[in-house]
């Protein structure tokens, strides 16, 4: 299959076709799909103050260099990550504008831990709204910034996954990659353990990586947190 063709087919609208990346996943080879050249197809807009919009499309939206700075730290960001090269985002994201009531539910939402899920009736108590279920769905499906605050971890009380404006099997596509993909790497040469993505992390020869489950995992055997990345916080 030409995966060149199948992209450009699901990229061309604005409004994604219903069944659209079901015909790409069905195109891709036999085992788990490779995500990464999703990346390319993403149009990331940024101010001064980060990332303020993520959609379907090409290239950087900057109106200075600051801004086509953040655009671009987003794009490769957003590549390691579906590359299963990285468990989180460091670049910042501009918000202004979005209501208030948004900007609480899209902020709890950015401190659901990578590969983990919480239903949309704990993130309304977590906002003290608990009653806000339904406002809770409605304010992360406008969410300017999908991926990168990550509302595909946003999943339904019975278990189902609920509205996601990339489509079902994206959502099912990005929990998988985070359940595949190592949350805590350590080096075996400074005993430090970092966050997957982490400047130091990418620095670490294969040779010398070793994967921890949890932080307390590596701080029983003698490994300590990264200050950078600060896998503790």
């Amino acid at each position: 299959m030409d995966l060149d063709l199948k992209l450009r087919e699901f990229f061309t609208e604005a409004v994604l076709p219903r069944d659209a990346l079901a015909r790409l996943v069905r195109g891709l080879d036999a085992g788990p799909p490779q995500l990464e050249p999703l990346a390319g197809r993403f149009r990331i807009e940024a101010t001064d103050r980060g990332v303020a919009r993520l959609r379907p499309g090409r290239g950087v939206g900057a109106k200075s260099r600051r801004a086509r700075r953040h655009a671009e730290q987003a794009h490769q960001e957003l590549r390691e990550y579906l590359a299963g090269q990285r468990t989180f985002f460091a670049v910042p994201v501009d918000l202004d504008g979005v209501p208030e009531f948004q900007a609480k539910v899209l902020a709890e939402a950015a401190r659901v831990p990578f590969g983990e899920v919480v239903s949309y009736a704990t993130l309304a108590e977590r906002i003290g709204h608990p009653r806000a279920a339904r406002a809770v769905g409605s304010a992360l499906g406008r969410n300017p910034v999908p991926v990168i605050v990550p509302c595909h971890r946003i999943v339904r009380g019975d278990g189902s996954w609920g509205h996601y404006a990339f489509g079902h099997e994206m959502k099912t596509l990005l929990l998988t990659l985070e359940r595949a993909t190592p949350v805590l790497v350590g080096s075996t040469t400074t005993r430090i353990v970092c966050r997957r993505g982490c400047a130091h992390d990418q620095r670490v020869a294969e040779q010398h990586r070793v994967v921890f489950a949890s932080l307390g995992d590596a701080r029983s055997v003698g490994y300590r947190p990264c200050r950078v990345c600060r896998p503790a916080a």
